[in-house]
């Protein structure tokens, strides 16, 4: 299929027809992504692995009673339509039976990272005033001793009435009618880094999952018929929706692998489970290249589509797997607010340019403009903007924060903050970002976050944070500090600031470069310029 093709035959009233529930009289992700096909006994959502071997599958049908369990389960603890879940766990089936079970009650899902530290945490917690939170024990130690506001049920300890987690749930009914939310009704707050002040918690609609259609269907290109593994973390946006509960909603079966990325183990499952839909951060795709063509040959893959988001995709690694896998990584483009907006889709005959993002999702409409609100020409570079009137925006602002909203949607637009070109073909190339934000292994970290950590160290006066181009991570974090006047620079001290925010936020988040300096560049109003740091860091390499 042309990619043309597609974009004219592309309509919004077809995509509806696909879901079970008419989306205008109401609309619920949870029975989109489980009740729907669970019909079928035999029909299988998800197969299981830990990276100790144990096993397990999920049919549809366990997975909505399990989840109907769950529901009542919450209902019992007091939580209603609206209120929020918190799950911190990694990829269990916990966490997934959780956020459907969420959903049925019509309560709002705020995801969280295994690798955060208990600052991260609490702040998240408070700030969407979580009533419950499902972790485990290990989980829990993070933040002993803080205080939140939620109450916790721990997947590998005891309830109030001495079940364990599976027990408890088995006390409540497996039939649960599932809340008839409206399309645009809240359904999860995903905290996202800003350059300034704190995490942004993004609320999304119900019409999430709509919105998401073109992107899963045309450009990862799942089928009901496939095996799909996408490796991302159920902490961020694209493991939560692109990764797990769109494809669900397709009726396929998922593979979802719960322990560290290595390319051997990666190779092993692809084989195994004959995984023919396949997606990934760069940075995996960037290791699996680094451990060479030999070790593709000794495997028999399944696998049709390859995909990458979260970062640009180096050209060299498309190039790898379009000699030793017969295909090219199809990369990405979105935001959280946004969804996947430009992109290379797989089930076109498009020609991939290797580096390039991509075209626009059909549906959407997209637009580079200059900090005036004027389009710019192709060969230009412009900020890429979404247009908040059509039919697939889904985005209902951030959390208690109409200014941060206000500031991000401007007329009809909102500026995602990232800079692009166009070329003379139409493709998307990325230029960079207009604000601070590092991408780091496809993580998009704040660097305010990270300073306000430091600072918390007694040895730190004053310290800014950038990101350093990194070959296998795309930029690195680095801190410039300021040092206390009782303390002195030494290579034992930036490790153990590296170590102190490591400590608090999570394991991406810490600075692997710490360089110590007189004064930070700043504006005549006191503010850090960030830019100038990383000028320097260019000069001084």
């Amino acid at each position: 299929m042309k990619y043309q093709v597609l974009k004219e035959d592309f309509s919004w009233e077809k995509v509806v027809k696909t879901f079970d529930w008419n989306v205008n009289e109401k609309f619920n992700m949870a029975n989109e992504c489980c009740d729907r096909w669970a019909e079928d006994p035999n029909r299988i959502a998800i197969l299981w692995e830990d990276e100790l071997g144990n096993k397990d599958t999920w049919t549809y049908r366990r997975m909505k009673e399990e989840s109907n369990r769950m529901a009542n389960a919450l209902v019992s603890l007091g939580v209603n339509k609206g209120d929020r879940v918190a799950g911190l766990l990694g990829k269990d089936m916990e966490l997934i039976i959780t956020v459907l079970a969420t959903w049925k009650i019509g309560a709002v899902y705020v995801p969280l990272f295994t690798a955060f530290g208990p600052e991260a945490i609490k702040y998240r917690l408070n700030d969407a005033g979580c009533k419950i939170l499902v972790t485990n024990e290990e989980q829990e130690q993070k933040f002993a001793g803080l205080e939140i506001p939620s109450q916790i049920i721990l997947t590998d300890g005891l309830s109030s009435n001495g079940l364990s987690f599976w027990d408890f749930i088995q006390t409540f009914s497996p039939e649960y009618t599932i809340e008839p939310t409206d399309v645009m009704d809240p359904c999860v707050i995903q905290y996202t880094s800003g350059s300034t002040g704190m995490p942004k918690g993004a609320l999304w609609a119900h019409k999430l999952l709509i919105s998401s259609y073109p992107y899963v269907k045309y450009a990862i290109g799942v089928e009901e018929e496939d095996t799909f593994f996408g490796g991302a973390d159920l902490g961020w946006a694209f493991g939560l929706v692109n990764c797990t509960f769109v494809p669900l909603s397709f009726g396929t079966t998922i593979l979802v692998y719960k322990g560290p990325f290595k390319v051997k183990k990666t190779y092993q499952l692809l084989e195994e489970y004959k995984v023919t839909n396949f997606a990934y951060a760069p940075t995996a795709y960037r290791m699996m290249m680094a451990a060479g063509s030999e070790l593709v040959k000794q495997h028999t893959f399944k696998v049709k589509k390859f995909s990458s988001a979260g970062e640009p995709l180096n050209a060299e690694v498309v190039r790898f797997f379009k000699e030793n896998f017969g295909r090219a990584i199809y990369d990405h483009y979105g935001a959280t607010e946004t969804g996947m907006i430009v992109n290379n889709f797989n089930v076109t005959d498009m020609v991939v340019k290797p580096g390039s993002m991509g075209l626009p999702t059909p549906g959407y409409n997209i637009t580079l403009l200059d900090e005036n609100g004027n389009s710019v020409n192709s060969g230009e570079v412009g900020q890429i903007v979404i247009d908040t009137t059509a039919f697939p925006y889904f985005f209902l602002g951030y959390w208690n924060d109409p200014k941060k909203t206000a500031e991000k949607i401007r007329g009809k637009w909102f500026w995602s903050g990232d800079l692009a070109l166009q070329d003379e073909d139409g493709y998307f190339w990325f230029q960079g970002r207009s604000d601070d934000i590092i991408s780091s292994a496809g993580y998009r970290i704040g660097p305010f976050e990270v300073e306000s950590s430091l600072i918390e160290h007694p040895a730190v006066s004053e310290a800014a944070v950038v990101g350093k181009p990194d070959e296998s991570k795309g930029e690195i974090v680095k801190a410039y500090v300021v040092l206390s006047s009782t303390y002195q620079s030494s290579d034992e001290l930036a490790q153990e600031l590296s170590a102190f925010v490591k400590a608090k936020l999570s394991k991406h988040q810490y600075p692997r470069e710490v360089e110590f300096v007189d004064s930070l560049p700043k504006t005549q109003s006191g503010k850090i310029q960030r830019f100038l740091l990383r000028k320097s860091m260019q000069v001084s390499e």
